[in-house]
């Protein structure tokens, strides 16, 4: 009725091999100019699937008459 689990065919423990890691690393791209030149370059990088909007900070002022700058920080896998 039961058999001996030492004897016939051993069922295989090897576990699959584990994925490569990668290393990932982050890198901070600014833009600064008007807020429509801004919003303007943060729509074109969507369109280019670089960056999704949201992923960009607010604009913040820089100080500068008529200038903003946008913040976006990008990790990248690493091969």
């Amino acid at each position: 009725m039961f058999q001996d689990p030492t004897s016939g065919a051993a069922a295989s423990t090897n576990q699959p091999a584990p994925l490569p890691e990668y290393a990932y690393e982050s890198g901070r791209h600014l833009l600064f100019g008007s807020l429509s030149f801004v919003q303007a370059n943060i729509k074109l990088l969507h369109k280019l699937h670089y960056a999704e909007p949201n992923d960009w900070s607010c604009p913040l002022p820089t100080g500068q008459p008529n200038e903003v700058m946008a913040i976006l920080i990008k990790r990248v896998r690493v091969d």
